[in-house]
């Protein structure tokens, strides 16, 4: 059953007023315009709603229950506008961003600390994932932002943020590298055992483009799935791992490893990307933070070669 919400209000007001007269003065309509919605409510009920009284007009039984059902929409349009008008001042709402694992500490250590600051009733929904999940999630609405390295074409891919990163020769501060004065070619490092993610993931594609593109193989000592070990295998002296500056910006910043320019044109054009999906209308709170992560994670900005 359709009941017109306007008919409703008249049917409300009436009861509340006590009479039909005192509802029109209230709605400034005329008393037969009341009299005719109330009318037509009680055809749609096939009840009446009202009965008079030597103290004016009161609810019937039927009338006693629409007029619950009227508060109780009333309630219902008021929580509605209350939680619409929260969203609109990017009180409350969740954005969803799918990320890979070298964005992790860049995200968190501060851009993403401060938008959680400023927007407490905001839900941050993060996951971690490989460059073609990446995509997928982004490109099905599963997730409002995606950070993914290396850029890979997609026609419902819009890239909203991208940076110059290059891939970078991560070493232990001690190791021969160390004496190179001039980026280090492909076979020096074809020549120095490395730790490398699996095939399939994206920077590792990157890397075997380009030893294969140089008639070289890398010399796998470590392969793995996680950054953690990645970034550990080289503290620890197993090998050097190729990553951009900002997945290492701790450890570079506590002296445990040293970033090295690499002599290919693939590694020093490799970026990183911010992503969203072409033609989605993005909430308010996500815009904000697609702004501000931009505006403060290391990954967007500009990247020096030696460290």
């Amino acid at each position: 059953m359709d009941i017109p919400h306007q008919r409703l209000v008249y049917f409300r007001v009436t009861v509340e007023s006590g009479s039909l007269r005192k509802a029109a003065a209230r709605l400034d309509i005329a008393p037969s315009a009341v009299s005719r919605q109330i009318a037509l409510l009680e055809a749609a009920f096939e009840a009446p709603l009202l009965e008079r009284t030597p103290r004016g007009i009161r609810p019937t039984p039927v009338g006693e229950m629409a007029l619950d059902y009227c508060r109780r929409r009333g309630d219902l349009d008021d929580d509605f506008i209350t939680r619409l008008e929260a969203y609109q001042r990017l009180e409350t709402g969740t954005i969803s961003l799918v990320v890979g694992e070298g964005f992790i500490n860049d995200l968190i250590d501060a851009p993403l600390g401060a938008f959680a600051e400023r927007y407490r009733g905001i839900r941050l929904d993060i996951e971690q994932a490989g460059t073609d999940e990446i995509i997928e999630s982004v490109v099905e609405d599963r997730a409002h932002i995606g950070l993914m390295f290396h850029e890979r074409v997609h026609p419902q891919i819009r890239f909203w943020a991208s940076s110059d990163q290059p891939l970078l020769a991560i070493c232990p501060p001690e190791h021969a590298l160390i004496r190179e004065t001039q980026p280090i070619s492909l076979q020096r490092l074809s020549e120095t055992p490395m730790a490398l993610w699996k095939p399939g993931h994206g920077v590792r594609r990157l890397v075997d483009q380009a030893f294969v593109q140089a008639g070289l193989r890398p010399q796998v000592a470590v392969e793995t799935n996680s950054m953690a070990v990645l970034r550990r295998s080289v503290v620890a002296g197993m090998g050097i791992t190729l990553l951009p500056r900002f997945a290492v910006a701790h450890e570079l910043a506590d002296g445990n490893v040293v970033a090295l320019p690499v002599a290919s044109a693939l590694f020093q054009n490799s970026q990183a990307h911010m992503i969203t999906r072409v033609g989605r209308r993005q909430p308010q709170a996500s815009l904000k933070l697609l702004r501000h992560l931009g505006a403060w994670m290391q990954a967007f900005q500009c990247s020096s070669d030696r460290s």
